[in-house]
């Protein structure tokens, strides 16, 4: 990388992070350009995309291999599983649908890399946003040669906009989109899609009604709810029922996509929200996340009904952590392997039956049971007496009273001298 920036032509291949579109088409030439082989690799992660016009458009570009691979179900199994264990949510709202396709991705890049025997991994991730820190965070921790274009100055002065890159694809004849871009960027995957930049990127502005793909407007769902039980078993769900239609799936890729369908179906898991970049800047994102959404109100659900209670303390902490360390981009570090090795051993119990509703963009839990549970019906009844003796309470208030009339002594002592 240091001979290429010196000016020194410095010949290699990279496997580059191939989307087919303006941006990583540009790169691929260009990278061709400045002398290296470029094998192109695009992960099907779940996104809505016409892979053979991909891999057909890379190879008249020049690509000197093309590997379309197939991620969904170690996606799903691999990556969302563990983030449905922990109830992984960032800043209290994001369900990271994006930040935890990027190790899935790039893993993948760096096997194929090496396989190829490729000097170097590439991707078309812009330099102020979240997406480079996750991709090469992996790729510096599997195979750490890299060239980020967007952070090279021949190539960030280059193509200092989308006009630069339409002239530069027009005049090497790669193929550029007939129809008009809608004025934001999206993402999308097997777990969400997310929408930002462009008119979004005024926060008052309200999301256009046109913008959401993966979600039907609540308003005009189906006015009958759809009542589904979710069976987990050590936090993951391993079975899903449709109680009125009798539809059951078991492989994690049919429950998440199943979930996808019914939750999209009533509008589920829309958030409009304004999250804090790793990198320091604030940044505003729509996302949609059906299959998601209702997996976390039903996994919260059978957790707190069969985990001890000081145990989810602790439990709900590391995930706060865990999820911080997907946002950015540490999934191969030492500290985020630990945590999920803690959060997978407090699954344990977590087993049982969920039902839920999912109705006009909310899902309404209905009922669970489980083997593991801890919840005694007996002992909390206000109707039986159980092994319980109420007059055991009043020590239990006295002494926790304790600490609140010496803060409120010390209180008064002090509002005296005044």
């Amino acid at each position: 990388f240091y001979l290429f920036i010196s000016g020194q032509m410095s010949k290699g291949s990279v496997v580059l992070a191939y989307s087919g579109g303006l941006d990583t088409s540009c790169i691929l030439l260009w990278l061709k350009e400045q002398g290296y082989e470029v094998i192109a690799y695009l992960a099907n992660i779940g996104q809505d995309e016409d892979f053979d016009a991909a891999r057909k458009k890379a190879e008249t570009l020049g690509a000197k291999k093309v590997f379309i691979e197939d991620l969904r179900s170690e996606f799903v199994q691999e990556f969302i599983w563990p983030a449905v264990q922990a109830n992984a949510v960032y800043e209290d709202r994001y369900l990271l649908g994006t930040s935890i396709a990027r190790p899935c991705i790039a893993r993948r890049q760096v096997q194929i890399a090496q396989r190829e025997g490729a000097q170097y991994v590439s991707h078309g991730a812009t330099g102020k946003g979240n997406d480079q820190v996750r991709f090469e965070l992996t790729c510096y921790a599997l195979y750490p040669q890299i060239l980020a274009p967007w952070r090279i100055p021949e190539f960030y002065n280059r193509f200092r906009g989308r006009t630069d890159l339409m002239e530069y694809a027009e005049k090497h004849g790669i193929p550029v989109p007939v129809t008009p871009k809608a004025p934001w960027s999206m993402d999308a995957n097997l777990m969400h899609i997310s929408y930002e930049s462009g008119v979004l990127e005024n926060p008052k502005n309200h999301a256009p009604p046109d913008l959401y793909q993966m979600t039907k407007n609540p308003e005009d769902s189906p006015n009958e709810p759809d009542l589904l039980e979710i069976h987990f078993t050590r936090g993951v769900p391993v079975k899903v029922t449709h109680v009125k239609e009798g539809t059951c799936k078991e492989t994690p890729l049919e429950i998440f996509c199943y979930l996808n369908e019914i939750g999209g179906k009533h509008g589920v898991g829309r958030i409009d929200i304004v999250e804090n970049r790793f990198i320091g800047m604030k940044s505003r994102g729509i996302y949609e996340t059906p299959g998601g959404t209702i997996l976390l109100h039903a996994h919260l659900d059978i957790e707190t009904f069969t985990m001890d209670r000081e145990v989810r303390k602790i439990k709900q902490s590391l995930g706060i952590k865990f999820s911080e360390l997907i946002y950015n981009g540490f999934w191969y570090s030492p500290e985020c392997e630990f945590v999920r090795h803690c959060i997978d051993k407090s699954q344990e119990n977590v087993e049982g039956r969920v039902q839920l509703s999912v109705f006009k963009g909310q899902v309404y839990i209905l009922g669970r049971e489980s083997p593991k549970s801890l919840y005694n019906e007996e002992l909390v009844s206000m109707d039986v007496q159980g092994d319980y003796d109420p007059c055991d309470a009043s020590g239990f208030i006295r002494i926790n009273a304790v600490r609140l009339r010496e803060h409120n002594r010390l209180q008064g002592a002090a509002q005296k001298k005044l």
